[in-house]
């Protein structure tokens, strides 16, 4: 790999930065001073450093976001900001992008990836991989709804859901709901195919990733290598426990 190829994967600098960086002296290669931004490094063997700081090289990046309110997923947009703005500078650089999306007023759990072929794999239908939301309604559901919701429901253009899971909460009109797919706008349009309200959402898991270790709205951290290798797996098998 060229020496300014990796630092653009890194998010810090781009190619031309590089080059600069390169030359005024600021990149060492193994604690030394490298003024040819053009030469091959082994990113698994060498030691980059700019500024003195050592630099990770990461193939793929996965960030785990607690996504607050107004935010929309998505890498740009010309009327909101986007989820991509709550990280720094360096990671917004390097083509993260939402696997899978959550509504603007949406709450919650969303994973940023530029792993462009796992995420394809963890949406997928064929995997079935699912997600947790915690919800408040309009009205509390009967029995009779709980049963309709869980066993599929018709949406209004003919949609037939599949199964889900409901539990509700201690307060009536309260919950949590099990999906296995992510049609557009899918947990409203179920409510309202039983003539209920969602009025709160929120995603509270996707596959095994949980919410521990973000309690505020905006947090991000870098998933830990045990719980990517388990997105890949879901990425194979897929996560089929509701059935």
């Amino acid at each position: 790999m060229r020496l300014d190829k990796f630092m653009v994967s890194t998010g810090k600098l781009s190619r031309s930065e590089a080059g600069r960086a390169a030359r005024s002296g600021r990149i060492t290669v193994n604690g030394v001073p490298e003024k040819k931004a053009d030469r091959a490094i082994d990113p698994k063997v060498d030691q980059i450093a700019l500024d003195g700081e050592v630099l990770t090289y990461r193939r793929y990046t996965y960030v785990l976001l607690n996504k607050p309110d107004g935010y929309v997923s998505a890498t740009e947009d010309t009327d909101d900001p986007t989820v991509i703005t709550l990280l720094p500078d360096e990671l917004q650089r390097i083509g993260l992008f939402p696997c899978g999306r959550l509504d603007k007023h949406t709450l919650g759990l969303m994973l940023l990836t530029n792993d462009g072929p796992l995420s394809h794999r963890l949406l997928s239908p064929r995997r079935h991989v699912s997600k947790q939301y915690f919800y408040t309604s309009k009205f509390p559901l009967t029995a009779d709804e709980i049963a309709t919701l869980q066993g599929g429901v018709t949406l209004e253009d003919g949609y037939v859901t599949l199964p889900a899971v409901i539990e509700q909460g201690e307060g009536e009109a309260q919950g949590t709901i099990t999906l296995t797919e992510g049609k557009y706008h899918q947990i409203k349009r179920m409510f309202e195919a039983v003539h209920n309200k969602i009025l709160t959402l929120e995603r509270i898991t996707f596959a095994h990733l949980t919410l521990d270790g973000l309690p505020e709205r905006g947090m991000w951290r870098y998933l830990t290598d045990t719980e990517i290798e388990r997105l890949r797996a879901h990425g194979q098998s897929g996560d089929s426990h509701i059935t």
